[in-house]
């Protein structure tokens, strides 16, 4: 059985206070055709944010998808300003609303799921809290 991604957000810190979980999986699927509209718009694609660290590259070995040795040469975690972020996902969404199914039937899934990540984002720009995406392999 072939393994999902999922692309999520962390949130610096232990516990932000608030629910930041995002299914992540319709945007990993999209992710190239997402990152192409994303440079046809002229903003930064989500990809970009990304950012390897320890907690998740741990997951991502237990699950089989990595090499334990990664984990000794990791560099510290990239952090970004949730305003850059929510650039990126105005402009993607004002997109896919006025245009839902250029991504076929599950559009409106992607679309939902983008709004997910503006929610997040948005509590997280409230808060003054930094963040950036992982990837998770199931």
């Amino acid at each position: 059985m072939p393994m999902a991604a999922s692309m999520y957000i962390v949130v610096e810190g232990e516990d932000p206070g608030y629910n930041i979980y995002v299914n992540g999986r319709m945007l990993a699927r999209y992710e190239s055709a997402i990152e192409k509209l994303a440079l046809d718009l002229g903003v930064k694609p989500l990809l970009e944010f990304f950012s390897a660290d320890e907690n998740s590259m741990s997951l991502l070995i237990q699950e089989g998808g990595g090499n334990p040795d990664l984990l000794k040469r990791l560099p510290p975690p990239q952090w970004y300003r949730p305003q850059d972020g929510l650039h990126t996902l105005d402009a993607l969404i004002g997109e896919l609303e006025s245009d839902p199914h250029q991504f076929g039937i599950e559009g409106p899934d992607l679309l939902s799921e983008l709004r997910e990540y503006e929610t997040v984002l948005r509590k997280s720009a409230d808060r003054g809290h930094r963040w950036h995406l992982a990837v998770s392999w199931r």
